[in-house]
């Protein structure tokens, strides 16, 4: 194993400061630990412009698909009650899926289609379902967007959402393809059937009270609204719309600001991407997976469901869609991006390298061979406007000494 040299992680800053002053974030921290030792934290430039507030230690951020591995891990410990198989079909949990149709290949309208078997737990993890969210360049995704369901915070029951996508057809034969998708909404919608809970008791009381996570949630309770931070874009349209996205005049335009926020009060707990939270909350939850489970799963599932679920790397499935990390030379877990081959993904890494992001450009990683984990908060949409993460890894591999 090789250490991380503290001069070297010192290279960060500037790079963090830079983003800052060149209004490409609004405000940016950066936290490492290395065996059980914090080894870097810093955290430069503003959490909401207007106010002048800095962006701390303690702001809370929208992490969006940072929640997916949680729902995967919450999912994975009722797999070890034996609840359940991951080869069990969604309807027969949630029974709206069960007439599952598919698009026929080339299909230029949604009754082009033909029957499918449902999705199975383990397809809607691994984003092989058929599946879609709307910023995804397809008729099915246009039809998403057209009746909204992207699983916000606002957006009614999870229920509610979880019933209109079953009323669409898949994008694609379940299994056959890989498509960044609502899947692991669906998955967190499982969860509340099976255990009789809503998706927020359930991470409370099974994952975040355990591991300490004391500050993240589905909401802003009115003591932390003061640290939550405000949401910027440098589009002129829809910080979510990827497929009409130009760019504004101002690279940090307010889309979501703190106060008025649909993530203060939600109706939909979205297992996809509806968690709020602090930096030192998603460290110990990433600590939780670079230490095997830490006691919620054992090892050997641990191992399981960050090992690569796909017969080879992303890209070998053909996806057309946006992803939060590259697709050549990187598989995919249950929930998160699992690197096969660093050379091929261009980016500096470790073989088995566990990751994900989410769309207001945070991510998380965790280096299971020099053991150490690397979580980064800013909050600007989308998430594909700068190549921080990639530029992150690799100041953090060229601190390995």
């Amino acid at each position: 194993m090789l250490t991380l040299d503290p001069r070297r992680l010192d290279r960060i800053t500037p790079w963090a400061d830079r983003y800052v002053a060149e209004r490409k974030f609004p405000g940016l921290s950066v936290l490492i630990r290395q065996g059980d030792q914090e080894v870097y934290f810093n955290a430069t430039g503003l959490r909401d412009l207007d106010s002048g507030t800095p962006f701390a230690r303690d702001t809370l951020a929208r992490i969006y698909s940072m929640t997916k591995p949680v729902t995967a891990l919450a999912l994975m410990m009722l797999i070890e009650e034996g609840a359940f198989t991951l080869d069990a079909p969604v309807s027969s949990f949630l029974p709206e899926f069960a007439d599952a149709r598919a698009l026929i290949p080339g299909a230029t309208s949604l009754d082009q289609t033909m029957p499918c078997a449902p999705p199975t737990l383990h397809q809607l993890l691994t984003h092989t379902s058929g599946l879609s969210y709307p910023f995804n360049p397809s008729i099915l995704s246009e039809e998403m967007a057209a009746q909204d369901l992207l699983f916000k915070p606002g957006a009614g029951s999870l229920a509610a959402q979880c019933n209109a996508v079953a009323a669409l057809p898949l994008a694609f034969q379940p299994g056959t393809q890989w498509e960044y998708s609502v899947g692991i909404d669906v998955i967190g919608r499982v969860i509340e059937v099976v255990t009789g809970q809503s998706l927020g008791e359930v991470f409370h009381s099974r994952i975040f009270e355990p591991l300490g996570l004391s500050e993240t949630a589905f909401d802003v309770p009115q003591s932390r609204r003061d640290r939550f931070a405000s949401l910027y874009t440098p589009l002129a349209g829809d910080a979510m719309d990827l497929n009409t996205a130009a760019s504004g005049g101002d690279s940090l335009r307010c889309v979501d600001h703190a106060d008025g926020s649909p993530f203060l009060d939600p109706t939909l707990h979205s297992g996809g991407g509806g968690l709020v939270g602090t930096l030192d909350d998603y460290m110990l939850f990433a600590d939780c997976l670079r230490a095997r489970g830490q006691g919620l799963i054992s090892p050997s599932t641990a191992d399981f469901m960050m090992a690569n679920h796909l017969p080879g790397d992303i890209a070998s499935l053909g996806p057309a869609s946006f992803a939060e990390q590259p697709m050549d030379g990187v598989g995919f877990s249950l929930a998160g991006a699992v690197v096969l081959d660093p050379a091929r993904s261009r980016v500096p890494g470790s073989v088995g390298d566990f990751s994900w992001g989410g769309m207001a450009s945070t991510f998380f990683w965790i280096d299971r061979i020099h053991d150490f984990s690397v979580v980064m908060f800013t909050q600007l949409s989308p998430s594909s406007s700068y190549p921080a993460r990639a530029e992150l890894k690799a100041l953090v591999h060229g601190a390995l000494t």
